[in-house]
């Protein structure tokens, strides 16, 4: 008996759909504690930025996706590089 293959979930490129960005202000999670796995990647960006003892011991998850995203800008990191412009190595 063959197995039924699940089809694939559609891929949700954030950057072809700008309207799939929500702020995080207006979530309805935001006012939740940041998950864990925003609380290991906000403490790596911040040590990379020399920022780690200015984070707040707790954050809400629309509180720690900002403070992702201003660290990110600082380090460089989770952004991908411009169409046509080849990344140095």
């Amino acid at each position: 008996m063959a197995t039924k293959k699940k089809p694939a979930a559609p891929s949700h490129d954030l950057t072809q759909d700008p309207s799939a960005v929500k702020d995080p202000a207006t979530w309805v999670t935001g006012e939740e504690p940041m998950t864990g796995a925003q609380e290991s990647y906000v403490h790596t960006l911040a040590r990379q930025a020399g920022e780690e003892e200015r984070l707040p011991d707790e954050m809400t998850k629309a509180e720690a996706s900002e403070k992702i995203e201003e660290l990110q800008e600082k380090t460089g990191r989770g952004k991908k590089p411009a169409a046509g412009k080849a990344s140095k190595k």
